[in-house]
């Protein structure tokens, strides 16, 4: 394209720049109050309709993590009921036998049910056999005079603590030497 195309392609642009500025100039302040306060409701009216979608959104979110939450516990403890049953059998055994070694292997299965159940959701027990005393997951009931070579170990254990993933969710409550 050569340079007298070019400028005769942006005389018409310049030349509707400058027709829209005089008529812009050519409004009465009546004429222009009304446009920018026509401006101005349209800028209002789509501040509420933001301030209302963001309300909305919040709302929607907020129940969305209620139903989540409330699900989530519906879960676990559908996956409780085989072990309340289990439970109701054990109770019922109880009642009919004598054979007291039956009855204590129907409650260690129990038990080892139990703790695959809390394996398979992340919950662990807290260490305490033997290691050094922590506050971020021992709570000491008491001290014990133990000697030198059990200062600041737990000693015993007198309820297990438990970990959610790395949370703790109980405390282990110990006696720690001193």
């Amino acid at each position: 394209m050569s340079k007298k195309e070019n400028i005769e392609q942006e005389l018409p642009q310049e030349e509707e720049q400058v027709q829209e500025q005089e008529q812009v100039s050519e409004q009465t302040p009546e004429e222009k109050i009304a446009e920018l306060e026509a401006k101005i409701a349209d800028l209002e009216d789509a501040k509420l309709r933001q301030i209302a979608e963001f309300d909305n959104y919040r709302r929607r979110t907020n129940k969305e993590k209620l139903d989540l939450l409330e699900t989530a516990g519906e879960n676990i403890f559908k996956e409780m009921l085989p072990l309340i049953d289990d439970f109701e059998r054990a109770i019922d055994a109880m009642d009919k036998t004598d054979d007291i070694d039956a009855v204590r292997e129907g409650i260690r299965l129990i038990q080892q049910k139990f703790l695959t159940f809390l394996d398979k959701h992340e919950v662990h027990p807290i260490e305490t056999e033997g290691v050094d005393f922590s506050t971020d997951e021992h709570e000491a009931i008491t001290t014990f005079a133990a000697g030198e070579d059990k200062k600041g170990k737990i000693i015993d254990c007198t309820q297990k603590g438990y970990k959610l993933g790395d949370k703790v969710i109980r405390f282990a409550k110990v006696v720690v030497g001193e």
